[in-house]
């Protein structure tokens, strides 16, 4: 891996199952969730398929309990599929041992979540630093780096400071760069906007994008607001499990909003926008 340089990530090995520019394949994807006391099963996906090509900006959207968190936890590798397979970069990530999944998971896949998740005993450029520190980066490669990460995100002013002392906008900020700084192959965000304020909210999302046309970043994004999606490029829905339907973005933002709604409406089984 390298250090962050403004280009997408080189990728991972090679492509031998996957489309050639899908950085993500997910085929026939099920995940059941059973209590072995009571015997009863909950079905959360049902031979879900889903592809996201390199430069791709996909927002997951459903309505509550629809499988979207479960997908997400499976893509993640913080759960394991009941059947199917999740490839990433031409990996096959069922077929792996649990050493070389941890392995794979830190190199290709960065992670935003509505908690930020940061280390409160760590200055918001340690934090940052992490990836690359346990992937054994020497510290010439990783502070140039973190710099140039912060910089682009324009926080580095606060690379000193500690969690606590910086907005939660700002922190939000340093748990992107702590996701890209690496150059994943994939970035996956939860709720990305749950604890900001809409000004905040507003900013990240412009963050996104900039990530995504600039610097080539692959995001999948799972969020419940329309306006978070209408930021992105394609909105997959998913309703009982499985994909219900996608809108792709070919118009202005706006627009693309309408859609949104109307295909929310949709699912909630309404007939129309007010």
């Amino acid at each position: 891996m390298q250090p962050f340089h403004l280009t997408q990530a080189a990728p991972h090995g090679q492509m031998h199952a996957a489309p050639q520019n899908a950085v993500l394949q997910v085929r026939n994807l099920t995940k059941v969730y059973g209590n072995a006391r009571t015997g009863v099963q909950a079905t959360a996906l049902k031979g879900l398929n889903l592809t996201v090509e390199r430069g791709d900006f996909v927002s997951i959207m459903g309505p509550s309990g629809s499988g979207k968190s479960t997908l997400l936890n499976l893509l993640a590798g913080l759960d394991t599929a009941s059947s199917g397979e999740i490839w990433v970069q031409g990996q096959n990530m069922a077929s792996m041992r649990q050493n070389d999944l941890a392995l794979f998971r830190r190199r290709n896949l960065g992670f935003v979540f509505q908690d930020f998740n940061l280390l409160d005993t760590l200055t918001l450029g340690e934090n940052i630093a992490l990836p690359l520190s346990l992937d054994g980066k020497k510290n010439q490669e990783i502070r140039p780096a973190v710099l140039k990460v912060m910089s682009f995100l324009g926080i580095n002013e606060y690379l000193n400071r500690y969690p606590y002392e910086v907005s939660g906008g700002q922190q939000q900020r340093a748990a992107v760069a702590r996701a890209v700084v690496h150059n994943p192959s994939l970035l996956l965000a939860d709720e990305p906007t749950g604890n900001l304020d809409s000004a905040s909210s507003r900013a990240l999302l412009e963050l996104f994008q900039r990530l995504n046309q600039t610097i080539g970043t692959t995001i999948l994004m799972v969020t419940h607001d329309p306006l978070s999606a209408s930021y992105s490029r394609r909105v997959v829905s998913i309703k009982d499990g499985q994909v219900h339907s996608e809108l792709q973005r070919s118009a202005d933002q706006q627009a693309f909003f309408q859609q949104i709604l109307n295909l929310l409406a949709q699912l909630e089984g309404s007939h129309g926008v007010a």
